[in-house]
């Protein structure tokens, strides 16, 4: 095993502590070595398990920003990008009720291009999530799934098997989003900017055990 709760811990404790206080985010973490479901599809060594009332920000869209902070942790950390599989960042289990959501999705493309002889095209996905549907269609006779595109918009096809791999589909630019309320805190997603919270509610900032994140200590910044 190349990587434990303890060697792991303060690596990460270093880069994302600050991260999560400077953000004011009202989140907490803790680093466990899960038990896989699904170790043909995903078997990291170490999860990094977020909790807190700003969960719901880092799962819109589909997990964008805990994504995001999974990667840039990686990257801060000095990870060789192999084994960047090797530690997932979590909450609420989104990865694995995902990780069932594709493998369903998956196996219903599959049906449709058998019954239409028609490729299905995907939405961009990490390289992950294109796994997942790589493994869920690898026994298929009649089809097979290939990835097209570059960089964030690379995505997965299911192709009849005696089709040809069809290029990727132009992608269209995304619209600029609006600003949130109160001068950009937009509560769907980004850091916004948010006026200060004033501590952890109670007064108590949580104990500072090497496993968590959270807001400003005592609301002086």
């Amino acid at each position: 095993m190349k990587y434990t709760v303890d060697s792991l811990r303060p690596k990460l404790d270093s880069f994302l502590l600050p991260l999560l206080e400077h953000a004011e985010f009202e989140l907490s973490y803790h680093l466990h070595a899960p038990e896989n479901p699904h170790p043909e599809v995903e078997n990291p060594e170490v999860t990094v398990q977020f909790s807190g009332s700003d969960v719901d920000l880092l799962l819109a869209n589909r997990g964008e920003l805990l994504l995001a902070l999974e990667h840039l942790s990686m990257e801060a950390m000095h990870l060789p990008p192999e084994d960047h599989s090797l530690i997932s960042f979590d909450a609420n289990d989104y990865r694995l009720l995902r990780m069932e959501e594709l493998r369903m999705s998956a196996l219903a493309a599959a049906d449709k291009v058998k019954r239409t002889h028609t490729p299905f095209h995907f939405n961009p996905m990490t390289s992950r999530e294109r796994r997942v549907i790589h493994l869920a269609l690898r026994d298929e006779k009649e089809l097979r799934s290939e990835s097209v595109g570059v960089g964030p918009t690379r995505a997965v096809v299911v192709v009849p098997a005696d089709m040809p791999t069809p290029p990727a589909p132009p992608q269209l630019p995304h619209a600029p989003r609006p600003p949130g309320p109160r001068g950009g805190d937009d509560r769907r997603g980004g850091f916004g900017n948010r006026p200060p919270r004033g501590g952890y509610g109670g007064g108590h900032p949580p104990s500072r055990g090497g496993s968590r994140g959270g807001g400003p200590r005592g609301g002086n910044r």
